[in-house]
């Protein structure tokens, strides 16, 4: 006989569906921690109780690897223990001072994976935009992607797709803009109706880094997405944009938990003031034309980005390079199938910057 499932509350089973087992390897959770980060809260300990003492433990385990000179393991364990916070610090949907101190010690975790990512700052507006430069072996890039998150997973989250991106000569920007990250949780920079001039400082950034030669690619993920178009739209310096489980009209959110975050990355608690800046956002496209190759990325089992959420940004695409592409039984940004997604959006990225003719910088 199989023992029942225990009974969770209705939070657990909300942090349960917006942090599955999928998401959270997909982010670099090592997954026995995954699992057991499931187990334990199911049982009755809070998240980010739970996640956090993953994190020391894998803390513990890199201190002992370093002291004992296996460095290589060492790094892995600290990858586990940045990731195993930032999902920590997902548990607060509101900036309360338990998510600053998590999300900092995140910072200071992923911080210590050096020299293998850089910390990115720039300034923007009354604060600083943050992020990590991850690069190639080689040191130097034949092309930049620029990624960011949505409304609750950002930077170092996905770090795991700046390695598909590094693996093929590719300079990878893992950007906290604005909402997002310490940029807003520290900085107080938060989602407006110009947010895309935030997001577009890090194409500054990329510009200005002799090492980081060659066109510039962006990628929004989840919410990041529609960033991600509205850039695309109005930067001509993007020669490249894939767009993943985004939606195109954005709404305040029938899940409770959804608003929340809404409300934490425009940064009031005023649903008139959410709604007025989501009006500004959307994107039509017959205002809103995309020149450069676009690449839409769509789960069908995606319970938050239905096709017809994401179809206007393939309408709004004019280069004929342009693609969809449909996992059926795809999760939301397609947890489920992250290896073929990486190497997918890798090897496109490639396709179209690094074997592009351009002129070098400097």
């Amino acid at each position: 006989m199989t023992s029942a499932k225990p009974e969770v509350s209705p939070l657990v089973a909300a942090q349960h569906r917006a942090m599955p087992f999928t998401r959270l390897t997909d982010c670099g959770m090592d997954p026995a921690d995954a699992r057991r980060l499931l187990t334990d809260t199911a049982t009755g300990t809070p998240w980010q109780e739970a996640a956090a003492a993953l994190a020391d433990e894998q803390l513990s385990r890199a201190g002992r690897a370093r002291d004992e000179g296996h460095l290589v393991t060492a790094r892995q364990a600290y990858r586990f223990a940045s990731a195993a916070l930032m999902f920590a610090q997902m548990a607060c949907q509101s900036d309360t001072d338990e998510k600053r101190e998590l999300y900092t010690r995140h910072t200071a975790v992923t911080a210590a994976l050096a020299p293998d990512l850089e910390r990115v700052e720039i300034l923007h507006r009354a604060g600083t935009l943050t992020g990590w430069l991850c690069l190639p072996a080689s040191g130097a890039a034949r092309a930049t992607v620029i990624v960011w998150g949505g409304l609750s997973g950002w930077g170092a989250a996905y770090l795991p797709v700046a390695r598909a991106y590094t693996a093929r000569g590719l300079a990878c920007v893992l950007a906290e803009g604005p909402g997002q990250g310490e940029s807003r949780l520290r900085h107080g920079l938060y989602v407006d109706e110009r947010v895309t001039e935030g997001f577009a400082r890090f194409v500054d950034f990329a510009e200005a880094d002799t090492r980081l030669r060659g066109p510039i690619g962006i990628q929004g993920i989840s919410f990041g997405g529609l960033f991600a178009a509205h850039l695309a739209a109005a930067d001509p310096r993007v020669a490249a944009v894939v767009v993943n489980g985004a939606p195109a009209v954005p709404a305040v959110p029938e899940f409770r938990t959804a608003r929340e975050q809404m409300a934490a990355v425009v940064g009031t608690d005023d649903p008139d003031r959410v709604a007025e800046v989501m009006d500004a956002l959307r994107f039509d496209p017959d205002k809103h034309r995309v020149s450069c190759p676009l690449l839409l990325l769509h789960g069908g089992l995606d319970p938050l980005a239905r096709y017809a959420d994401q179809e206007p940004f393939l309408r709004a695409a004019g280069h004929p390079t342009s693609a969809l592409r449909v996992w059926a039984d795809g999760e939301h940004t397609l947890y489920n199938h992250a290896a073929e997604r990486d190497a997918l959006t890798g090897d496109w990225f490639t396709d179209r910057l690094a074997r592009r003719h351009s002129t070098p910088k400097g």
